[in-house]
C-alpha cells in the first residue's frame, strides 16, 4: 500500500527551522521543507523532474511566498496588513491590497452562501468562551453572549466593496485563521509552479494544496483523521491532485462542564459552541483557500444542513458523525464522490 500523509488542524507548535533534503542522484530531486508560519506549522514536498533546481532556489521561493502572505493577513504579526486594520478605531474605508481583497471577498461569499456560518468577525465570542487565549473553560452568561453577538457578524461590523474594507463598529476585528492558511498554501504552490515544478504538496496548519503526482507516481495520498480524542487514526485516505483539501474538527480544542462538552467551534447564529453530532468536515475544492473556509462552514452547519448546501452548490464534502455508541458514520456529497472516485 502506498505511503500516505495525515494532516490535522493544530495549535501553535514548536517546529524545527526549515530544512531541505535532496532526492537520489538518478531520479528527480525531491525537496522537503518544514517550518513555522501564521501561528502554525507548514510542510512542503516538491519534486523537480528536471533536476535543474537547487535547495536555495526552492527554499527562497517558498519563504518569499510565505513572507508575503504573512505581511498581508497574519493575525500573529502585529505589523501585518490585517493587524493594522484591526488596530484602527476609525470607521472610514481602508484600501486593501489585492491579495487581502481577494481573501476578504472569498470570505464574504462563503459567509453568504453558508447561512452566515463562516464568519471572520467571531473574535468577541471566541475570547468570551476562553478559546482565544489560555484559560478556556469559563461558562459565559447569556447576557454576555448576547453582547458579544452584537459585536460580531459581517453584516453588523464590516462593509466590503470597491477594494476597501470599512468598520461599521470601531471595535470590529477580522480573524483570518480559517481562510488565510489555505490562501498561503495556494500562494506557495504558485511559487513552485513559477519554478517549473508541477508535482508538489503544500500544507499549512492542516490546510493543503496538491499538484501532480507523488514520488510513487500516484495522486498525493492524504489521510483524513478520525475525529476522536481516544481513537486516533486514519478514517479515510484521499488521492489529491490539482485541488485543495481542508478538514475542520471539534475534537482538538474543547472543555467539559457537568457532563457537557463545549467545542471551540462557535455558531455565529447562536453565540454558543456547536452541539450537533458532526465531529469533522472535510472539503475538497479548486484551491486550498476555499477548502479552508468551506470546511469551517460545513462543520458549523453540521451534516444535515451542510449536505443541503453542498448539493445545491456542488461542493465536495465528507462529514464524519458520532453515532452515539462510540463509533462513526460517514456521509458525502455527490461532488465529493466524483472527486475522489
Amino acid at each position: 500500500m502506498a505511503e500516505f500523509l495525515t494532516f490535522t488542524r493544530r495549535s501553535i507548535l514548536s517546529m524545527p527551522l526549515p530544512f531541505v533534503l535532496a532526492g537520489c542522484q538518478r531520479g528527480p530531486s525531491v525537496f522537503s521543507l518544514t517550518g513555522q508560519t501564521m501561528g502554525t506549522h507548514y510542510s512542503v514536498i516538491a519534486i523537480d523532474e528536471s533536476r535543474d533546481l537547487d535547495e536555495r532556489q526552492v527554499t527562497q521561493a517558498v519563504e518569499r511566498a510565505l513572507a508575503e502572505v504573512n505581511a498581508q493577513m497574519s493575525n500573529w504579526d502585529a505589523g501585518s496588513e490585517i493587524s493594522r486594520f484591526n488596530a484602527q478605531t476609525g470607521t472610514e474605508p481602508v484600501a486593501l491590497s489585492a491579495p487581502l481583497a481577494e481573501v476578504m471577498t472569498a470570505a464574504e461569499m462563503v459567509h453568504a452562501a453558508s447561512d452566515g456560518r463562516f464568519d471572520t468577525t467571531m473574535g468577541p465570542l471566541i475570547e468570551l468562551w476562553g478559546f482565544g487565549a489560555p484559560g478556556a473553560g469559563e461558562m459565559p452568561r447569556d447576557a454576555e453572549i448576547a453582547d458579544a453577538l452584537d459585536r460580531s457578524g459581517h453584516a453588523r461590523t464590516l462593509q466590503l466593496g470597491g477594494g476597501t474594507l470599512q468598520k461599521l463598529q470601531p471595535g470590529a476585528q477580522v480573524y483570518l485563521a480559517a481562510i488565510g492558511k489555505g490562501y498561503g498554501a495556494d500562494q506557495v504552490g504558485r511559487a513552485l509552479e513559477g519554478l517549473g515544478i508541477g508535482n508538489f504538496m503544500v500544507e499549512i496548519g492542516g490546510d493543503l494544496y496538491a499538484s501532480g503526482r507523488n514520488a510513487d507516481g500516484l495522486p498525493w495520498q492524504i489521510g483524513v483523521e478520525t475525529p476522536s480524542t481516544q481513537l486516533s487514526g486514519v478514517h479515510e485516505v484521499v488521492g489529491l491532485s490539482g485541488m485543495g483539501l481542508a478538514s475542520s474538527g471539534d475534537y482538538r480544542n474543547f472543555f467539559e462542564r457537568e457532563g457537557a462538552r463545549y467545542s471551540h467551534v462557535i455558531d455565529p447564529a447562536t453565540g454558543y459552541p456547536i452541539d450537533h453530532t458532526t465531529g469533522s468536515a472535510t472539503v475538497i475544492a479548486d484551491n486550498a483557500m476555499l477548502a479552508d473556509a468551506w470546511a469551517t462552514a460545513m462543520l458549523t452547519l453540521g451534516r444535515e444542513r451542510g449536505l443541503e448546501i453542498a448539493q445545491s452548490r456542488n461542493i465536495a464534502v465528507m462529514f464524519i458523525d458520532r453515532d452515539g455508541e462510540g463509533g462513526f458514520t460517514t456521509a458525502t456529497s455527490l461532488r465529493y464522490d466524483e472527486v475522489v472516485a
